[in-house]
């Protein structure tokens, strides 16, 4: 994430949080039309008897309280307000900007200056640490200061010459609102909301004179459409005013008749030139009248209201935005047009259930999964509720499903969801860690077709990309830096001192690997995949250069995120390297193809500059051992070899103990995205109770001290602010906790651990469909601790090991076959 903003999160926390939601709440007041004042509410609503929800009794106030819903096409904040509904939404191609390229014509001119001042640099520090501290310490200091100053030439010379044109990329940004305002609702009994998260339906139910209301919303993928029904179960008792509009100033509502119903029409663009946008929300009812106002349509009488919103823009590609918003919601209008609410609902539930109900984990139920979702939150780190950790688990498969749908855009920094113009960090991709940790849990959780539209935005950043690795490095295939936005920006942005970082395009083209490992599907990896991890291989096959100081082969010039400071073979690169060019090695032999290319990256690998361990027993973050051990950073860079990386395992101890001590060096209390990532750092350490301690510290409320990260009361992961990728880090960590796959027996196939790091506190329960490197799917149950029985089922055909404790089994099963096995693997 950007560097400069961060460090204002300690200070400026509580004043940006304030400022963040008093702007939010302020548009939402410029926009929401003769708001009225807030009911009053009397009564206990029970918990619903749905198994897995999210609910509430009261309102949400504040947009991190709202429920989301999504299709990968438009996402919804449902804030299930009394007398006013408010829906705010999105459309995942809204962004400002338009086509371009961010390359900088020339920059390769300045590559050898920047890493020969780099060298230098290198060369002055080493000679620092060789002094003598004790009788040399100002020669020391002096060489440590000509060091920075090499260091601080090459950052100034990037910022004149090599970094982006422009030096920013765009945002992502708010569509619209959508707001129901209901007459004679000013008191509420028995009120509750709520999101089940088993068939993606958002509720909210109360009591007002004597009628019971009840809304349910979703938003479904076969229609591509957000679905409102309002009913009361008194005949006509439903009066309200529904409206529809925009935070961009440059946008208008219209209302026209349609067929069956009303409609109304939103229609804005982002800014002159760029994207343009239209929204309709179609209305029927059910008895009563729909009368047309000036500011929308007047709901007189009726017993049953169903809405119909759909959204389209101009954008076809990231080069091409030719197109016509008004067609686009003509489309979408189509697919729905004619269907009973009934039939709406019943395809979202068979759509949404096909992926969701792949899994099933049961930690246990105590009394507390009744309580109200926010309050489980404020009391989960002195209590027992472990189900809401299978909630939180659940809810990042929910959001990944609701986010990242073939044909849309990648789940962005905040998933599909955004209600701001100036979103934190733009709303974008950061892809150091963050737009990578939201397709963790896809693999292993059983959501791989969510990781489609990252693949198909590689596909676009791979010609972005090739254009930045020409004009920024001379050299072949594709590069990206540490973001890139709607219009696939590949560039250094920002600042130089972070914004050149080496390996984004690298290690989102392993989420493509990890695909084939998990499916072992050959027509993925030979006609999508490898294609894409050939041309980010071919980029550092050109710009790996020979070391002068240890003959090795190092990359650069980078940095370790977020440390900041351009340095040359920081580890992470390394790391990642390595284990493209491994899967490059092994695709083409699978492949049968690119014998002499595979030869040279192994040639390559072989010379990258090795792992080292520092002098406080640390995994090293640089090629120097400068590590301090009192450096609690959020980023744990250098351990990507151990998470998501599989080079470091508990096979090599003495670099697995290395990586362990750094862990523990930097602290368990951190950002909420940090956490995420930690969780699973400790499930690959094999210690389950330590990685329940950092879920505690993720699990708690926002605002805790000493702990900058945790949930806002609908469970959004806050960094802070709201942030989603610790929502999916918690989610791929909990799954990691119970199985796990990345080790490689000799021959090739993968060893399947049952229950590798078991928190003590989730003694008893069960998980089913779990994923598998190799094609495996894997149901496990344990009691008091221990493995009570584990199901393994091949999709592909194949053979593999699996290992509980100390006990192993080697299986070959045939596509389709299941094997059941007993705690003694038998």
């Amino acid at each position: 994430m950007k560097r400069s903003l961060r460090l204002t999160v300690t200070v400026l926390l509580p004043a940006l949080l304030v400022a963040w939601n008093a702007a939010a709440w302020a548009r939402a007041a410029a926009v929401a039309p003769g708001a009225a004042p807030p009911a009053t509410f009397a009564g206990v609503a029970a918990p619903p008897t749905c198994p897995l929800v999210l609910w509430y009794r009261r309102p949400a106030k504040i947009w991190e309280e709202a429920l989301p819903v999504g299709n990968g096409h438009m996402g919804a904040m449902v804030f299930g307000g009394v007398p006013t509904e408010h829906i705010q939404f999105n459309e995942h191609t809204v962004w400002t900007g338009q086509p371009h390229s961010y390359a900088h014509a020339g920059a390769v001119q300045a590559l050898p200056e920047m890493r020969r001042l780099l060298q230098e640099m290198r060369t002055l520090e080493g000679e620092a640490f060789r002094l003598d501290p004790k009788g040399e310490v100002k020669a020391a200091r002096e060489k440590l200061q000509q060091a920075h100053a090499r260091q601080k030439d090459a950052e100034d010379l990037a910022m004149k010459q090599f970094m982006s044109e422009p030096l920013h990329q765009n945002k992502y940004q708010p569509c619209g609102d959508l707001w129901i305002q209901f007459e004679g609702q000013s008191q509420a009994a028995d009120y509750r909301r709520w999101l089940d998260l088993d068939s993606a339906l958002a509720t909210t139910a109360y009591q007002s004179g004597g009628v019971t209301y009840r809304r349910e919303l979703f938003a479904s993928f076969p229609d591509s459409a957000i679905c409102v029904r309002f009913t009361a179960d008194k005949p006509g008792m439903l009066n309200c005013v529904v409206r529809l509009n925009s935070p961009h100033k440059d946008s208008q509502t219209t209302v026209a008749a349609a067929q069956g119903g009303q409609a109304l029409a939103l229609r804005g663009q982002v800014e002159t030139g760029g994207i343009r946008f239209e929204s309709r929300a179609l209305l029927t009812a059910d008895g009563g009248a729909l009368t047309a106002e000036s500011d929308g349509i007047r709901v007189a009488g009726a017993s049953t209201l169903v809405i119909r919103l759909v959204a389209a823009t101009n954008f076809k590609s990231y080069r091409d935005i030719s197109g016509d918003p008004a067609a686009g919601c003509a489309t979408l209008e189509k697919l729905s047009a004619g269907k009973t609410w009934e039939q709406l609902l019943a395809a979202h539930r068979a759509d949404h259930h096909a992926l969701f109900g792949r899994v099933a984990l049961d930690l246990g139920r105590t009394p507390a999964a009744a309580n109200p979702t926010d309050q489980r939150i404020q009391e989960f780190a002195a209590g027992n509720d472990p189900q809401l950790a299978a909630l939180v688990f659940q809810y990042g498969r929910y959001l990944l499903l609701a986010s990242s749908r073939p044909g849309g855009q990648p789940a962005n920094l905040q998933g599909i969801w955004n209600d701001k113009l100036n979103p934190p960090w733009d709303s974008k991709y950061t892809c150091n860690i963050n737009t990578e940790m939201n397709y963790w849990p896809s693999e292993p959780a059983a959501l791989g077709e969510c990781a489609a539209p990252l693949f198909a935005a590689l596909e676009d950043l791979s010609v972005s990309g090739a254009a930045v690795a020409k004009t920024h490095y001379g050299a072949r295939g594709w590069v990206v830096h540490h973001n890139f936005d709607l219009w696939r920006g590949a560039a250094p942005i920002n600042a130089s001192n972070h914004g050149i970082w080496l390996p984004g395009g690298a290690w989102m083209a392993t989420q493509l690997w990890e695909h084939y490992l998990f499916t072992q599907d050959k027509e993925f990896l030979g006609k999508a995949a490898y294609p894409l991890m050939k041309g980010a291989a071919q980029f550092f096959a050109d710009t790996l250069i020979e070391d002068p100081l240890t003959k090795c082969l190092i990359s650069g010039p980078s940095n370790s995120p977020e440390q900041g400071g351009l340095v040359m073979g920081p580890t992470m690169d390394h790391a990642i390297i390595r284990s493209l060019f491994a899967a490059c090695i092994e695709a083409a032999g699978l492949l049968q193809t690119d014998k002499d290319f595979a030869a040279d990256l192994a040639a390559k690998m072989a010379r990258i500059a090795p792992y080292r361990i520092g002098q406080y027993g640390q995994l090293q973050e640089w090629l120097e051992d400068k590590d301090n051990p009192k450096n609690n950073h959020r980023h744990v860079s250098h351990l990507w070899t151990v998470y998501p990386g599989a080079q470091i395992t508990w096979q090599d101890q003495k670099l697995f103990a290395a990586a362990r001590q750094s862990l523990l060096y930097r602290g368990d209390a951190a950002n909420g995205w940090s956490m995420g990532w930690k969780v699973n750092l400790w499930a690959r350490f094999r210690d389950g109770d330590h990685a329940m301690v950092v879920l505690k510290n993720l699990f708690g409320p926002v605002g805790r001290k000493g702990v900058a990260g945790g949930l806002y009361p609908n469970l959004f992961d806050s960094c802070p602010p709201f942030q989603i990728d610790g929502n999916f880090g918690a989610c791929a960590g909990i799954a990691e906790l119970l199985l796990q796959s990345h080790v490689r027996n000799a021959d090739g196939t993968f060893l399947i651990d049952l229950l590798p790091a078991l928190p003590k506190s989730w003694p008893t329960g069960s998980v089913t469909g779990l994923c598998a490197r190799g094609g495996f799917t894997v149901d496990i149950a344990w009691k008091d601790g221990m493995l009570a029985a584990a199901m393994i089922r091949s999709g592909s055909g194949g053979a593999c090991t699996v290992q509980y404790g100390t006990k192993t089994l080697a299986l070959t099963l045939k596509p389709g076959e299941a094997k059941q096995l007993a705690p003694a693997l038998r």
